[in-house]
């Protein structure tokens, strides 16, 4: 009886080395808590991040317990890549899109956003429509450019087709101009960091807001954990677990 018990916990040991071993080296999974990367990424999503992507650094293990400093194996991101990193001051996993590499200068100029003195042309791809209710975990309402007074009614948002200088193009969301968000002084990356921005561009606590304010400031490099791959599947509702309020059309979803 004894040795049986012994046996399970060695069991019970390995598994758990092992489980933590794969998700320390290769792939971890990560839930979308809020509307900040909409409409690439929904509330409810559920995805897995390729963490070989970029290389290893302390915050590649669970608690950023990895024993060592800086990055191995390192590989550089591109701009576009959507990225899950530590926040630098909170420690707390962001997902945000990479826009500004080092020694890049960035601005937000009328809601446009600006790399080295060149604006990234937008084109007009139609109204991004949800529902207006509360949504996820958090409960809260979606904001948008119509200002649904009804739970139920139509939630909608301006989309726009964004092109980077490397041609990349993914969609953005546009609500209104917020102050600040929309026109920024000019910032500089610096070395061995990185600047991101959500795609809903009014709705996300980003680069564009310095740490002290809850945004995410300038990231080192070191704090990048792993790209972003697919949607493995997506809920509506409160939890993961009411799997009847899953998205048909989010299974194995590809993020770009």
């Amino acid at each position: 009886m004894r040795k049986a018990i012994i046996e399970n916990i060695k069991t019970i040991a390995y598994a758990l080395i092992i489980a933590g071993l794969f998700k320390t080296l290769f792939f971890q999974t990560f839930f979308i808590p809020s509307g900040s990367m909409k409409d690439t990424l929904l509330i409810g999503d559920f995805l897995y991040v390729n963490k070989m992507a970029y290389g290893y650094s302390r915050h590649s293990c669970p608690w950023s317990l990895c024993p060592f400093s800086g990055r191995i194996l390192a590989q550089e991101p591109e701009r576009g890549d959507v990225i899950v990193f530590k926040h630098p001051v909170s420690g707390a996993d962001y997902i945000k899109r990479l826009v500004g590499l080092p020694g890049d200068r960035i601005q937000m100029r009328e809601g446009q956003l600006v790399i080295n003195g060149e604006a990234a042309p937008l084109r007009e791809d139609g109204v991004f429509v949800e529902t207006y209710k509360r949504q996820g975990g958090q409960g809260r309402f979606p904001r948008c450019i119509n200002n649904p007074r009804v739970q139920g009614a139509s939630c909608d948002k301006n989309r726009f087709i964004e092109t980077l200088p490397n041609g990349i193009e993914h969609s953005v969301l546009d609500i209104d101009e917020v102050g600040y968000s929309d026109n920024t002084e000019v910032m500089t990356v610096p070395e061995n960091a990185y600047f991101f921005l959500g795609d809903n561009r009014d709705n996300s606590q980003d680069s564009r807001w310095g740490q002290t304010l809850g945004g995410a400031g300038m990231v080192p490099a070191e704090n990048l954990i792993g790209r972003a791959g697919r949607v493995v599947f997506s809920s509506e509702g409160r939890s993961l677990f009411f799997f009847w309020t899953w998205r048909k059309d989010r299974f194995w979803h590809l993020i770009q």
